[in-house]
């Protein structure tokens, strides 16, 4: 398999975990998604995914996966142990959930290809600096209340890491980055101390943008 990837991407931080916890070492190739020159909106990346995105896997047998949580699910089904998603259908339900909430909810408002538009805009530097920590405040509050109305186990959803933790993982990192502090996330905080305790996780988070 290959994995393309940009090693500042949550997204691909998400799949870069995934793999470490299920044992599976992978050909890797760079695609830089900053700067005017960015290979990933380059006619050679989009013949690879039209979307221009990272994550992208090739697999074994030659098919090209996009999207972090398709291809989480899609090495969860082909290599089951260990399981990233929980037996039970309620707490997959919820692990998916979790999972959604930050895939779907808060990382999109983030990325460099919306953060590039607002400076287009005329967007000054700080209020786009405002404009990330708003929405990850936003979403990171919401995750918490969920967490907490469950609080069962030491992650988000039992005592096994699941597809939950696996998303939560890079944003609470790239929220530190835009000066947030987790201790605003009691539930949170405590699931990512316990996060960081893992290689497959404390190996695999997003790198900082230069």
């Amino acid at each position: 398999m290959k994995l393309f990837e940009d090693k500042i991407s949550s997204a691909a931080s998400r799949v870069r975990i995934a793999l470490a916890l299920k044992g599976l070492d992978v050909e890797r190739e760079t695609i830089g998604i900053l700067g005017a020159d960015a290979i990933n909106r380059k006619p050679e990346y989009l013949q690879v995914n039209p979307q221009g995105l990272v994550p992208a896997l090739l697999t074994d047998e030659g098919a090209l996966l996009t999207q972090s949580l398709a291809i989480i699910e899609y090495l969860d089904e082909r290599y089951p142990d260990p399981p990233l998603l929980p037996e039970k259908r309620e707490d997959r339900a919820f692990a998916r959930a979790v999972a959604l909430a930050i895939a779907a909810d808060i990382h999109p408002l983030l990325p460099p290809r919306v953060t590039t538009q607002l400076g287009a805009m005329g967007v000054g530097p700080e209020e786009v600096a405002d404009w990330s920590r708003h929405w990850i405040r936003v979403g990171l509050t919401a995750v918490e209340e969920l967490l907490v109305r469950r609080q069962a186990g030491r992650y988000s959803v039992g005592d096994t890491p699941t597809v939950a933790d696996i998303c939560l993982f890079p944003q609470a990192i790239n929220a530190e980055r835009n000066s947030l502090s987790l201790g605003e996330w009691p539930r949170v905080a405590a699931v990512v101390a316990r996060l960081r305790e893992i290689p497959a996780f404390a190996d695999n988070g997003p790198v900082p943008r230069k």
